[in-house]
């Protein structure tokens, strides 16, 4: 089929695959409450559905609506957020609630450029608001989007590359339908999530089978183009994990930076290239003393996290001592183990708890499932 006629066909087939084959009972799905369509967007960026779920309905009980949301503390918000990841998701989305309920009286603006100004949102995320919640004509271009009208249209080069880009958003502008939008929004997103998907895709399911170009020249697994490869850099950490016998001294992470916002353990020092060799006990002991008379010092075993711009080396020291007793500032904490389950802490540092709890010393740990 000529690439004029697919261009004509495509809403309308995609329209009629969404409505016999596409998905219609996701938690999110069935309403035009901008606030839980808000949500979901924001949580399904770079997330799987089935991921989401969960926290999308902790979410829901706790914050209701969107001045709920807004007038939560910050750490109510990151501990129910933590292990899904991407943290600055979390800082924007609680941003973004108190912006909406300060200039738009808790309702969200039905204009798409109102809508993308807000912290965490942007085009395509406004475009999937508006079309849902207020039938607007827009054109979303999420990650599995690109991955549809890559691979159908044969669009060539890497999607996040700036000329690329713009020839999809011209593409997906000009298949929009002048009717039934929400249905064909939800059937792009639904295809390339559940049909269109990385690796090897279901295409004897899709309703493009036999007019995709990618299919057609079989490089099915080459669109879209990959980006290019860059080493990934590694950074190394040596991290205190100070016990009383009975709490662990946590600190908050400025708002900035990895784990913004959250609740982390003592770094001996800034994160660096190159391993911190030197590092001895004694140099610990000297760190921890100010916080209480050190009694006992372990290497506990080291382990790596991978973001998705650097490797993260940490190495956890145990430090058994007892407090000093003194007043600690607003951003430092002695936690038992009630409080740290509840607290909003990166999925690496709850691995650490888990460790801690593991070597049978007294603190029973109920952790929050974490990524």
């Amino acid at each position: 089929m000529p690439p004029s006629s697919l261009k004509t066909s495509f809403a309308p087939r995609l329209i009629a695959w969404q409505q016999r084959h596409g998905r219609h009972d996701l938690p999110w799905q069935n309403t035009a409450d901008a606030y839980r369509i808000w949500l979901s967007e924001i949580m399904l960026q770079q997330t799987q559905v089935a991921t989401v779920i969960p926290y999308y309905e902790r979410f829901l009980q706790q914050f209701p609506t969107v001045a709920a949301l807004a007038a939560a503390p910050q750490d109510a918000v990151m501990a129910l957020w933590s292990g899904l990841g991407y943290y600055t998701r979390a800082r924007n989305l609680h941003r973004c609630a108190q912006q909406v309920v300060v200039e738009y009286g808790g309702q969200f603006p039905r204009d798409i450029e109102a809508l993308a100004g807000l912290p965490g949102i942007g085009r395509s995320t406004a475009a999937a608001i508006a079309a849902f919640a207020y039938g607007t004509h827009a054109a979303i271009l999420d990650g599995n989007v690109k991955r549809v009208l890559t691979r159908v249209f044969g669009i060539e080069g890497y999607p996040g590359q700036t000329r690329v880009e713009r020839e999809l958003w011209q593409l997906a502008d000009s298949l929009l339908p002048a009717t039934n939008l929400q249905a064909y929004t939800q059937g792009v997103m639904d295809l390339g999530a559940t049909v269109c998907v990385r690796g090897k895709p279901l295409c004897s399911a899709c309703p493009f089978a036999d007019d995709c170009v990618a299919r057609a020249t079989g490089r099915e697994r080459v669109l879209p183009a990959g980006k290019p490869r860059k080493a990934i850099p590694e950074k190394h950490c040596d991290v205190l994990v100070m016990y009383d016998g009975q709490r662990v001294l946590f600190e908050r992470r400025p708002d900035s930076g990895i784990w913004g916002g959250l609740w982390s353990l003592p770094e001996f020092a800034p994160p660096t290239a190159t391993p911190s060799e030197a590092v001895s006990p004694s140099d610990i002991a000297d760190l921890a003393g100010s916080y209480g008379q050190v009694r006992e010092i372990e290497r506990m075993a080291a382990f790596s996290h991978t973001f998705t711009h650097f490797k993260l080396n940490l190495q956890p020291w145990l430090v058994t001592l007892m407090p000093a007793g003194g007043p600690l500032d607003a951003n430092r904490a002695w936690l038992a183990s009630h409080e740290i389950a509840a607290a909003g802490l990166p999925a690496p540092i709850r691995r650490i708890a888990q460790a801690l709890e593991d070597s049978g010393k007294q603190l029973s740990f109920s952790l929050i499932s974490a990524d």
